[in-house]
């Protein structure tokens, strides 16, 4: 029987019991270890929506809003939500509280899940949306007087769980949230079985047995984490721990001791860990550095990984010494990052995808370790190239159902027959193995994957008074630790009048400190990180649409 044809609710009753005593969810805290077994998560779930249903009255179908860093308790808050028949809005806790409003707004939740951090906001945003009517906290050691907690909640673990049909929206997964109509990506069960279905199989190539810890950096609202880090990899009864630091000296300390084999991880997280690597080889004898220099020359010639581990067995023992490899996503992987841990006997797999098909496209498990190619399509899909554009199109089950609220903007990239436009340039070889080679689409991908809208910074800045004219577009970088990533560019024209009053050194300081105000409204990594002001008027279409690959190859040369 294929798994995309059983029922949701069974599979997380199978999962509890298969591996019932094993560690699911971990994290170290203030507190020490907080670890959850299988069996200890459904019992929490199932308490936790039980209390959903028949203390605050949840209808199948209502909204519940997480607000949280990951955690162990974050995966509970996802299974209750999908057991009391909700629909689960992961938030990013990064957006501004003018961000989550908005996004509040569109997929009115009633219930908010959030960790003791964030319940400031999570609070001041009930004061202000109708729609939400209960915030509960995820924190065991939480210190608020009226405001419940998973874990004093009544010991009823039996309500009467909610089916829905494969069709039902299970996410939705918000990928922009500043202007009048953030964009929702709706992710229904078919979609994350699927996956699942499609994720076995690429696994299967990967990890050699089923005992697997892992370590998770990714924040959950991102859609990588959440259907591979996170539901993927308890759908194989592996263990899941969470660190609540990204420094690399911390991130080490946990591998080291949970022993953790696999991870999921963006290109900039690799990147990062190259040059900690380097900088700690700089600080060693020079007898060490030219050692590591010739056996990195010979490992090129070495075939075996296991080889390749004792080779550079001081480097993997930083690591814990049982770490395998990892998939990379979100943004493309620079080859020579990919090269070096390839190289130290550390597999690297380049995995592709978009909010838009839940989100794994293809994962790279080919054994003649092209780095240059994120694989194969995944089982269930079909992939074809657009002759005119390049553009590479998909269709199958992982596709979404739309855009939250927005059917127009659905239709303009799902046609009628299920074909996505990806916005993605591509090519496809004799093998089937894809090749991104550029975007049709505006998009601005930042170096740790985060994915930036133009149109969302400019409804912003457009609120200027000093403003008559902005465009905001992504440029490589081509020095530092960020080569060959984007940062975002906003090319601004001041309002003739601000000449008449000013000179051009005090429009542009006047220019620089409001772009620097309005820019608070958005998330750190959303903010123009290179201002150009321009006396000129932007080039427009007949349409009065600004040509914005024009305007870049003004400013930028």
């Amino acid at each position: 029987m294929k798994l995309r044809s059983r029922n949701i609710l069974t599979l997380l009753q199978d999962k509890t019991c298969d591996y019932e005593d094993r560690i699911a969810l971990g994290m170290k805290s203030s507190f020490g270890w907080k670890e959850l077994t299988y069996k200890g998560i459904g019992l929490l779930s199932r308490k936790l929506a039980s209390f959903l249903i028949e203390e605050l009255g949840v209808k199948k179908g209502e909204r519940l809003a997480i607000l949280s860093e990951s955690k162990p308790e974050y995966g509970v808050c996802v299974f209750a939500s999908v057991l009391s028949g909700m629909v689960t809005v992961p938030l990013d806790v990064k957006l501004t509280k003018y961000e989550l409003k908005s996004i509040m707004l569109d997929c009115e939740p009633s219930v908010i899940m959030v960790s003791q951090h964030y319940l400031d906001t999570a609070l001041a945003l009930k004061q202000e949306i109708s729609s939400i009517k209960h915030v509960i906290v995820m924190d065991e050691h939480s210190y608020n007087d009226g405001i419940k907690n998973i874990y004093e909640l009544p010991d009823c673990y039996n309500a009467k769980w909610r089916h829905r049909s494969s069709k039902s929206t299970a996410f939705i997964i918000y990928t922009s949230g500043t202007t009048g109509a953030p964009k929702g990506v709706e992710i229904s069960f078919r979609n994350i079985t699927a996956q699942l279905e499609d994720l076995k199989i690429a696994l299967d190539e990967i990890l050699p047995h089923r005992k697997i810890t892992t370590l998770s950096i990714l924040p959950m609202n991102h859609l990588f984490e959440m259907t591979v880090g996170f539901s993927t990899f308890l759908n194989f009864g592996f263990s899941v721990y969470y660190t609540q630091s990204l420094k690399p000296k911390d991130i080490l300390s946990v591998m080291r001791e949970k022993q953790v084999e696999f991870m999921i991880v963006v290109p900039a997280f690799l990147k990062l860990l190259k040059s900690a690597i380097e900088n700690e080889l700089k600080s060693s004898s020079l007898f060490t550095q030219s050692m590591f220099k010739l056996m990195y020359h010979s490992a090129k010639f070495v075939p075996f990984y296991c080889l390749k581990k004792l080779m550079f067995k001081k480097i993997h023992d930083k690591f814990g010494g049982k770490f395998i490899g990892c998939i990379s996503g979100g943004a493309p992987l620079d080859i020579a990052v990919g090269r070096f841990f390839e190289r130290i006997g550390i597999k690297v797999y380049q995995g592709y995808g978009l909010s838009e098909t839940s989100p794994v496209v293809s994962v790279n498990t080919d054994k003649r370790s092209v780095l240059s190619s994120v694989g194969r399509p995944l089982r269930n899909y079909e992939t074809r190239i657009d002759r005119e554009t390049g553009e590479l199109q998909l269709r199958g089950p992982s596709v979404m159902k739309g855009y939250h609220n927005q059917p127009e903007l659905t239709s303009q990239v799902v046609e009628p027959d299920g074909w996505l436009h990806t916005g993605d340039i591509a090519k496809i070889d004799k093998d089937g193995h894809i090749y991104i080679t550029g975007r049709i689409k505006n998009m601005i991908v930042l170096s740790g994957g985060k994915k930036v809208f133009p149109e969302e910074v400019e409804a912003v800045l457009e609120k200027s008074i000093y403003l008559s004219e902005v465009c905001v577009f992504g440029s490589s970088r081509s020095f530092g630790a960020k080569d060959g990533t984007e940062e975002v560019v906003v090319v601004a024209v001041p309002k003739e009048n601000l000449y008449e009053c000013h000179s051009d050194e005090e429009v542009e300081k006047i220019i620089r400190a409001d772009i620097k105000t309005l820019s608070l409204r958005l998330t750190a990594y959303k903010r123009p990180t290179n201002v150009i002001i321009s006396k000129s008027a932007l080039p427009r279409t007949t349409t009065r649409k600004v040509k914005r690959k024009e305007v870049k190859e003004l400013v930028m040369g």
